[in-house]
């Protein structure tokens, strides 16, 4: 790692002169950040970039819980000594009533290097100012701490360990984040439980119109606001600003959602509540995560920020050695479709684990994770050079697992009678694949819990090196949410729990990212959005691939599953009349601008034999890169990204486009001067088109260089892909 640190630290004493608002500019000087407290003493803060408002004056806080004056405090009845009523509700605030005890300011520059990533070095570079804050009136103390970088904003509450705040619980954060106007957001609504909702875009002020509609049935939802909306949300302004509000290094906290104020366009901090409905326990010293402010007048600069990674803390692990990217297929679309099944019989319709004796059982004739089927996965991944098989429904207790709040739902390590484990583990070995685990744990996370031992040392016995979990339903303990502080600590508990043995957590329907795969690079992917699977429940909407970079991949890689090429789902299953949104050419192109270290091609195999031209591109294109460059790009539009295979001079482009298409006039500068390539391109062809036409592809060969341009075009629904060798290496 090279390092490179400057430190200037100016602490003052408590003065006049500290009411007076506090200054923090970018190291390239285009954002200022202005700090100060109001005239009730709370945090108030406002940011600029090029002398634009990006966000108004705006108040700073938690409000706690109210403590209980009556409440036993020992095995003897003690009277409490601050019974007062206003004395106990003074304590509930954390708002108002600050001076300001002392500022800091420092410097920091360094490069440090991801173990995968989209580029193989990240700067990190900001100005920083932390304030102390004193509250008199209950002598606690709390720090505001601001780190400006060159892309945008991060700030957190960090709180010292004191006398009078030690053990407290938040009822509210009230971080505000007022904006300039009405903007333009590419939303989702605010809920405690589930992202898998289609992207809405609209202005602010008509979010609580439509809101009722953008809710759309899931497995397991808590909508809590007609104006609450989900993080990272992205936002344009009419004078052409992109903004893009998210949180980094959620641990140990509640998942932020926000509020809009409609009449005053102010977004509040909304946190997941728990069972009780509160919103946090804390022991000091502790700090909240990182609240983010990206913002940039070119939208490409949102794509390009890693604000999200640099907030995070650096690799926890000494060895790494173990992580590393993965390509793979699986035995999973035909169950998506419904063609095939998880369970292997339709005669059970109450399984006990231990007790239920499958052997008995009349097989169901379309479980598809049965020896045979996987074998002919593993042949296909061998062939084709792919470097892990995926299995789902493999394992007892899929006959009755969804919707029963059951807590023994699974044991995860007891194959159903036609999935030969060992027989499995030595053919993929004999083929060089490795098998990639699925634990779907119906959200019994107590149930997960106290089986992940053993669980994970199955997979080390049986030659799994990776697993993706699952968290469908509402979760036990119930009551709970799946973004809550409890469930957001046990999804690092996983992780953490699975780097002991060694394996790579691809986590499903769990809390979104906020960049903690730099802390802990074993968390190789998360869906945490609507992803592939929802091309087969109706469809996604024709720019949700347009979108999510700008939101749900701010806070990491998802494990989006691309690569349909049949889009007909009847073709699958005939009683399934979903229609894949999309041409046959973006899907190809989502592998480069979907990034993600986990990339699926996620067809079935006879899919593929039919296209194998395009199959090609599948099959070419890397999943760790040295660079990116993010050529274009309009959220809901259009994105096109080109990368850098790690360890090579081969570029891959990938261009996806929404419901108006798109032309693109690329120049290729970004390759090495004096280098000649061979571009390969996968394009729509003239008469493509997401519903008509979506197999109307083009593949075309030309010689290139850094002076070359290209005029491509993507249709409705459609894009391209490019691959880009070096010749005479």
């Amino acid at each position: 790692m090279n390092i490179k640190r400057k430190l200037t630290v100016a602490a003052l004493c408590c003065s006049a002169l500290l009411a007076q608002a506090q200054k923090l500019t970018s190291p390239d000087g285009n954002l200022v950040m202005n700090f100060s407290l109001n005239e009730a003493g709370a945090p108030t803060y406002e940011l600029f970039y090029k002398d634009k408002t990006v966000i108004k004056p705006s108040t700073l806080g938690l409000e706690l819980k109210k403590e209980d004056a009556d409440k036993k405090t020992d095995f003897e009845w003690t009277e409490r000594s601050d019974k007062e009523k206003s004395a106990l509700d003074a304590k509930t605030n954390l708002m108002t009533g600050f001076v300001i005890q002392k500022t800091e300011t420092a410097t920091f520059d360094e490069t440090w290097k991801p173990v995968w990533g989209e580029e193989s070095e990240i700067r990190n570079h900001y100005n920083e100012l932390a304030v102390t804050l004193n509250q008199p009136a209950n002598e606690r103390s709390m720090v505001l701490r601001f780190r400006l970088f060159n892309d945008g904003l991060g700030f957190r509450y960090e709180f010292p360990q004191q006398k009078n705040l030690n053990y407290f619980v938040i009822k509210e954060e009230h971080t505000q984040f007022a904006m300039t106007g009405d903007h333009t957001a590419y939303w989702i609504p605010g809920d405690y439980d589930t992202q898998e909702y289609d992207y809405t875009i609209s202005r602010l002020s008509e979010i609580r119109g439509l809101m009722k509609q953008a809710i759309t049935p899931n497995s397991s939802q808590t909508p809590f606001s007609p104006t609450g909306v989900q993080t990272a949300l992205m936002l344009k302004t009419d004078d052409g600003l992109y903004i893009n509000l998210h949180e980094a290094a959620l641990i140990d906290y509640s998942c932020m959602s926000l509020n809009l104020d409609d009449k005053n366009m102010v977004f509040e901090s909304w946190l997941t509540p728990d069972a009780q409905g509160d919103k946090g326990y804390m022991q000091t010293p502790c700090h909240s995560p990182w609240r983010t402010v990206i913002v940039s007048d070119d939208a490409r600069d949102i794509l390009a920020s890693r604000i999200t990674l640099n907030l995070n803390e650096p690799c926890k692990y000494a060895d790494t050695s173990w992580i590393h990217p993965v390509k793979y297929v699986g035995v999973w679309w035909d169950m998506i479709t419904n063609k095939g099944a998880w369970a292997y019989t339709d005669d059970v319709y109450s399984v006990k684990l231990g007790e239920t004796d499958y052997s008995k059982t009349k097989p169901n004739g379309r479980h598809s994770a049965n020896t045979a089927n996987v074998k002919r996965y593993i042949d296909f991944a061998a062939e084709h050079g792919f470097d892990a098989v995926l299995v789902e429904g493999w394992n007892e207790g899929w006959e009755d697992w969804f919707g029963k709040s059951k807590d023994y739902v699974f044991d995860f390590v007891t194959p159903y009678p036609d999935f030969d484990v060992k027989e499995i583990h030595r053919y993929a070995a004999s083929k060089g694949i490795k098998m990639m685990m699925h634990h779907e744990t119906s959200s019994s996370v107590r149930n997960y819990e106290r089986h992940m031992d053993k669980a994970y040392q199955f997979m080390v016995d049986n030659g799994y090196n990776s697993v993706k979990s699952g968290y469908v339903g509402d979760i036990i303990p119930r009551g709970e949410h799946h973004y809550g502080q409890w469930m957001v600590n046990h999804y690092l508990y996983a992780v953490t729990k699975a780097a002991e043995y060694k394996l790579m957590v691809n986590a499903h329907e769990a809390v979104r990212p906020t960049g903690l795969c730099r802390t802990y690079p074993n968390l190789i992917g998360n869906e945490s959005a609507r992803g592939t699977e929802y091309e087969s429940f109706g469809g996604n909407k024709v720019y949700h691939t347009t979108i999510l970079p700008f939101t749900r991949l701010i806070g990491g890689p998802m494990d989006y599953t691309p690569g349909i090429f049949e889009m007909d789902c009847s073709k699958m299953n005939p009683s399934n009349t979903s229609h894949v949104r999309s041409t046959l050419a973006r899907q190809l192109a989502l592998y480069v601008t979907m990034y993600s270290p986990l990339q699926m091609a996620a067809d079935v195999p006879e899919n593929y034999e039919r296209f194998m031209d395009a199959f090609q591109f599948i099959k070419d294109v890397a999943i760790d890169w040295d660079e990116s460059k993010y050529l274009e790009a309009e959220p809901g539009e259009y994105v096109t990204i080109a990368r850098r295979a790690k360890g090579t001079d081969d570029w891959f482009i990938g261009c996806t486009a929404g419901y108006n298409g798109h032309e693109s006039d690329l120049r290729l500068d970004f390759l090495t001067p004096g280098k000649k390539y061979e571009a390969t391109i996968y394009a729509d062809a003239k008469d493509a088109h997401w519903e008509t036409n979506p197999q109307a592809y083009t593949i075309t060969k030309k010689k290139v260089t850094n002076k070359t341009k290209l005029k491509l075009k993507a249709a409705v629904g459609g894009g391209y892909a490019i691959s880009i060798k070096e010749l005479d290496k």
